[in-house]
């Protein structure tokens, strides 16, 4: 891939971020109720600055809800967050400046070309460069021939695609990302997660996602974190956590306890 003239070039490691052992997220006794429902019980785990980490967890496990309070979205009735060291709520317009997120669900306005989203994008990040870092990130998820064309007009997979390529714009220290390869093809959802290899590899840039695609999460994350009924049931590297529940695969084991077999409970 030829560089992109004015684009950033690789500076900053998973070290750099936020110092040696680093903790890039931290969530301690988290706890959100909504009436008499508890959504999310007690909840704490760390992620270590770099790590790529999977979320995962039946429908109603309470993932959403978490990242609703990782990026300040919700409050929580109890416990603390933090992300790269900084309180969350309190210091959100900071941290928020440092990190950014993406789904497949949020669609950019269909009215405006590629181009025109992302250099909106740009000033509202105060991307330097911007003209640069937009190419080089088009190039990198194979978009760079559809810059002008209307976003309402792109295939889901592409309308994923540029998600990925606005939630990179500011250079994060973490990427939040919900379902990032869901509409796309086996082809195109392999290539996204070589890039998100890449970029961590290059910029140390921390990666908390959540997925359905357990085959995806075995071969992407250096952790998983289960949840389930809004607790943790489980975390660790995903040959651990199937050698504990005794699976040979992670989609074995998400069937299980999502129909309430032994690994439930």
């Amino acid at each position: 891939m030829n560089a992109i003239p004015g684009a950033r070039q690789p500076q900053r490691s998973a070290v750099s971020v936020i110092g040696a052992g680093g903790i890039a997220i931290s969530v301690e006794h988290l706890t959100k109720r909504f009436g008499a429902l508890v959504v999310v019980d007690d909840l704490s785990f760390h992620v270590r600055a770099g790590e790529i980490v999977g979320f995962l967890g039946p429908n109603g496990a309470g993932k959403t809800t978490t990242l609703a309070m990782l990026l300040g979205l919700l409050l929580p009735t109890s416990g603390r967050v933090q992300v790269l060291g900084l309180p969350m709520p309190a210091e959100r317009q900071r941290i928020l400046a440092r990190v950014n997120f993406t789904s497949p669900f949020v669609s950019l306005p269909g009215n405006l070309t590629v181009n025109e989203n992302l250099t909106v994008f740009a000033r509202l990040y105060g991307i330097p460069r911007a003209r640069g870092r937009i190419a080089e990130l088009l190039d990198r998820f194979g978009l760079a021939e559809l810059r002008g064309r209307s976003t309402g007009r792109l295939s889901s997979g592409e309308g994923t695609r540029l998600g990925l390529v606005k939630a990179l714009l500011n250079d994060p220290e973490v990427l939040f990302l919900d379902e990032p390869t869901a509409s796309l093809d086996p082809d195109g959802a392999e290539r996204v997660r070589e890039r998100l290899r890449e970029i961590r590899a290059e910029r140390g840039t921390t990666v908390f996602y959540t997925s359905h695609n357990m085959q995806e999460v075995e071969r992407l994350s250096d952790r998983i974190l289960f949840l389930h009924k809004g607790r943790l049931l489980a975390e660790g590297p995903p040959g651990d956590v199937l050698r504990r529940f005794a699976r040979e695969t992670l989609e074995e084991m998400f069937l299980d306890i999502a129909r309430g077999g032994p690994a439930a409970s």
